[in-house]
């Protein structure tokens, strides 16, 4: 089993550094804690006002300002060092913003955080659920300063947007339990204590008393922004180039010429459903791209029948692909080995999702997956997702890095991540699966193109819409008119195959976290140049095996250190 931090005869002070951070930051930030895995903070709640956003920040700012003092010692030291110091600038640019005095997005703010940390916690012992209980508790003074910031935000002039605020509304009542026929999302908790077996009747009565009160203030919170904070919240979506510029750097890692981007998005756009029609007249001729994709969804020896066996489905899927990579494209750990493959709770964005094992492993990674109430699940599209969220995609490069304590500084490990390095080898994972032949099949394949299409779609979509941009007057998709919310979903419909609800739910998020959208294919794009400027510097020399040891080994970071540390 690794060890939480690098050993202590060989650690350097930037190494340290980085460890005193991270606890640092877990104590700050409880939520943190248990998402990272670091115990002794399960029974508690960060303090989500004004005032501990200036805390942790504060924290984050005097971390940087000592590690700027001290010198690498070695070339793992330099690169930790360059990491941590670009991470740690960024989140002072970003509080400069008092974006925090804003923060309602469908997904990635404070109120999905305050939900979501429950599917974290280990259930195991009495102990566990007695952290539950405690932390239930604590959900009306988590949203009461959310709510605080919000109301702060509302007095400096840092309003979110009208539709991020319904949507969000929308999300608190479902698990509040506000919406009529839907039981709050707390309750499953009881259910499941119940389920483990030897309830005892007090801590029970806790945790039922928890889970009322938790969904109390969720449905409270949920009136508030649709009866109150939506009245006053900003009418447009668009956040101008000089905050899409900010946040993007923020997802990447990368100083990102926009322009370039949006017309890179187009071409590659272009150049994948020119591909995607050549695919489909494979799978039905004459009848095109969405003649194909009908055939396919129409399939029944493409699909599952029920949340369970699917889930199952995804399970297998996931186990196999781990025992047929382990010693051949790549080489992986026993504790790296283990995966869980979820249904995702009801209410959150529906968007499949990835969260990492703990620091120990004695949380597994586990991918998480919206149903939005579906029972039929055709699986021409879902084997290329598998491998983005599973092996060789997220779960391997996560859980890796998770893995690898003698060689990452603790920084790295745990809060080094970029969503352009964690997506973009996402995404380069499908097509390295497509490479290797695990997609031959026509329909498989056919559902990797159809992801790329919508990632590329997501670079000119979200770049459009936050800049308010012209569409090429060239395109075929209403030339020369400007991006609104109606046409990226319109576009997004058609590139999207769970249905209207989801593509909506696309568009909602693109809004609400702008320059995230676009990290898929930016950092894919960037993995792409890392490895063909290897190849090309070794010759006949690159092996890509070993590229990818390098690559996983390297640790998390922004896209710019990453093309330049893995380039050859």
């Amino acid at each position: 089993m690794p060890e939480s931090s690098p050993r202590a005869e060989a650690i350097s002070p930037i190494y340290q550094l980085a460890s005193d951070y991270v606890d640092g930051v877990a104590a700050r930030n409880p939520i943190a804690a248990t998402s990272l895995g670091v115990p002794g903070y399960d029974d508690q709640m960060p303090d989500l006002s004004p005032a501990g956003a200036e805390a942790r920040v504060a924290f984050a700012v005097e971390t940087l300002e000592r590690l700027r003092l001290l010198e690498p010692q070695g070339e793992r030291d330099r690169v930790a060092k360059e990491s941590m110091e670009e991470r740690l600038g960024l989140a002072r640019e970003l509080h400069e913003t008092r974006s925090y005095l804003r923060d309602i997005s469908v997904l990635g703010s404070a109120i999905q955080s305050v939900r979501s940390v429950f599917d974290l916690m280990p259930r195991a012992t009495p102990e566990a659920w007695q952290n539950i209980a405690k932390r239930l508790a604590r959900v009306p003074d988590a949203l009461s300063g959310i709510r605080g910031s919000l109301e702060q935000g509302l007095v400096v002039g840092e309003r979110a947007t009208v539709r991020q605020t319904q949507a969000v509304a929308q999300q608190a009542r479902v698990w509040g339990g506000a919406e009529e026929g839907r039981p709050p999302f707390f309750d499953s908790l009881v259910a499941a204590y119940d389920a483990a077996g030897s309830p005892s009747a007090g801590l029970r009565a806790d945790l039922e008393q928890g889970a009322r009160v938790a969904a109390d203030a969720y449905a409270a919170l949920g009136e508030y922004l649709a009866e109150r904070y939506a009245a006053r919240a900003e009418p447009r979506d668009p956040v101008g180039e000089e905050r899409y510029v900010l946040q993007a750097r923020a997802f990447t890692g990368a100083t990102l010429d926009l322009d370039e981007t949006y017309r890179w998005g187009w071409d590659e756009f272009a150049r994948i459903e020119a591909e995607l029609a050549e695919t489909a007249e494979r799978i039905a001729p004459g009848e095109g791209i969405d003649g194909a994709r009908a055939r396919l969804e129409a399939d029944p020896d493409r699909a599952i029948e029920g949340e369970d066996a699917f889930r199952q489905w995804m399970q297998d899927l996931q186990d196999r692909t781990i025992a047929e990579m382990d010693g051949t494209h790549f080489d992986i750990p026993d504790p790296v080995k283990r995966i869980e493959a979820m249904i995702a709770p009801p209410g959150g964005a529906l968007a499949m999702y990835y969260s990492g094992p703990s620091e120990d492993f004695s949380r597994p990674g586990r991918t998480w997956y919206p149903t939005g109430g579906r029972t039929r699940f055709p699986l021409w599209f879902e084997v290329a997702v598998a491998y983005h969220e599973g092996v060789p995609g997220h779960h391997l490069q996560i859980a890796m890095v998770r893995y690898l304590a003698d060689e990452l500084s603790r920084f790295q490990r745990l809060l080094g991540s970029t969503s352009g390095y964690a997506e973009g080898w996402g995404l380069y994972a499908e097509r390295l699966m497509a490479e290797l032949g695990y997609l031959d099949d026509p329909g498989y394949y056919y559902g990797m193109l159809f992801s790329q299409a919508f990632r590329a779609a997501r670079v000119v979509v979200d770049i459009g819409l936050h800049l308010e941009r012209e569409i090429p007057a060239g395109q075929a998709f209403h030339p020369g008119e400007r991006w609104t919310p109606a046409l990226a979903l319109e576009l997004m419909k058609s590139r999207i195959p769970f249905g209207d609800a989801f593509a909506a739910s696309e568009v909602d998020r693109y809004l609400g976290m702008p320059g995230q959208a676009i990290s898929y294919k930016v950092g894919e794009r960037a993995f792409l140049a890392a490895r063909e400027a290897a190849r090309a510097a070794e010759g006949a020399r690159f092996d890509l095996k070993a590229w990818h040891v390098r690559a996983l080994h390297l640790g998390p970071m922004g896209l710019d250190q990453l093309q330049r540390e893995l380039g050859g």
